[in-house]
């Protein structure tokens, strides 16, 4: 193995760069070397490797960086006398361009950084809101007996939803129903009106707290299912399958989620109040009111009106949480990194759907004096 040189030789204002030995790792010269060896007057220079025997990657490195010091200079660099490998290496690291970094958090960038988010949002409101349109249009097709889907399915996710979910929602109703319960009860024991503490905690779950909480679990639970289910078959391509075979996906992936849940919330929403009310029927206890006193004091407390509204909001919940994790699922990229991307977009997107529909139906039955 020999070493390897460089030597400058000079004709007129051309560098003539000679190359010889072993270029290889741990032992050839860097670029800088040879860009520091090479004379000020220098107005092109060749390459001459007649006298090289062995190289690899070291020599092409060496040769890049000599590259791009005769582009900063505007010097002529000759590769012709080069061996081929070596010109078709060059070829391929100068066709793509040094990384620039982009001055995007600069006060310069902000304008145009601000449009692009908007223009971006305004797009996912604009595909938000034809998904639930079509949504809308598939739903009213199974209403009116033209849909293709299998009861199978439904009865599948129902399940998925209901029975597999009591457990964390005996849970959390069980605490909120409590937590209410109690706090309520530190107020009203300070006024003798302990027993008031059922009035506080059945409105409560029914009208608010019952529907609310049952949508968020279903919103991280079901809703994040449904995201990385259908973006999972989106990496697949099972998606792009079966609108292949003419199969509308609308009625065979999505109609039967979206029909689960909006059978499956109300239920729930009613065994979440009656755990909550449980709950503060316990606390309660624990404050000397009798489980007869509270009972009798739920039942004056509310009536079906109060039922009915938070019956209704289950049922918007529903709804909303379905088109919230089918669309992140249907809109998944092709690699798994998305499907995370597409099963958190689908949770925050249903809780805030969540709480924006509570508030305009809470506005709402105001205006209606319920």
């Amino acid at each position: 193995m020999t070493l390897a040189t460089f030597h400058i030789d000079m004709h007129d204002d051309n560098c003539l760069l000679n190359l010889a030995g072993d270029w290889q790792l741990g032992q050839a010269p860097l670029g800088a070397d040879i860009c520091a060896e090479l004379p000020s007057n220098c107005q092109s220079i060749t390459l001459i490797t007649t006298e090289l025997s062995h190289w690899d990657s070291s020599l092409a490195i060496a040769l890049l960086q000599l590259s791009r010091w005769c582009e900063q200079k505007k010097i002529p660099l000759d590769t012709q006398q080069t061996p081929q490998g070596l010109q078709q290496l060059l070829q391929l690291a100068t066709d793509v361009p040094v990384y620039q970094p982009t001055n995007d958090g600069a006060i310069g960038g902000l304008w145009p950084t601000l449009r692009r988010s908007l223009i971006k949002q305004g797009l996912q409101v604009h595909d938000g809101l034809v998904f639930v349109g079509d949504c809308t249009l598939v739903l009213g097709r199974w209403l009116g007996g033209k849909a293709r889907t299998r009861r199978s399915d439904i009865v599948f996710f129902i399940e998925q939803a209901g029975p597999k979910g009591l457990a964390i929602v005996t849970l959390i109703s069980l605490l909120v129903g409590m937590i209410l319960a109690y706090l309520g009860s530190v107020q009203l024991r300070q006024l003798g009106a302990q027993v008031y503490v059922a009035n506080l905690v059945a409105i409560g779950m029914v009208r608010e707290m019952g529907a609310l909480m049952t949508g968020v679990i279903m919103a991280g639970r079901t809703g994040a299912a449904y995201a990385a289910q259908l973006g999972t078959m989106q990496v697949n391509e099972e998606i792009d399958a079966l609108r292949v075979m003419g199969i509308p996906t609308m009625e065979f992936l999505v109609l039967p989620r979206l029909l689960a849940l909006i059978f499956i919330m109300p239920l729930m929403c009613i065994y979440s109040d009656v755990i909550g009310m449980i709950g503060g029927a316990l606390v309660a206890n624990g404050m000397g009111v009798s489980y007869t006193q509270y009972i009798l004091q739920t039942q004056v407390a509310i009536d079906w009106v109060d039922i009915s509204t938070g019956l209704i909001k289950s049922l918007i919940f529903g709804f909303l949480i379905a088109i919230a994790g089918c669309q992140a699922g249907l809109l998944c990229g092709r690699d798994s990194n998305a499907v995370g991307l597409a099963t958190t977009h689908a949770v925050v997107k249903a809780i805030v759907f969540l709480v924006v529909s509570d508030a305009a139906l809470n506005i709402l039955y105001d205006k209606l004096g319920i």
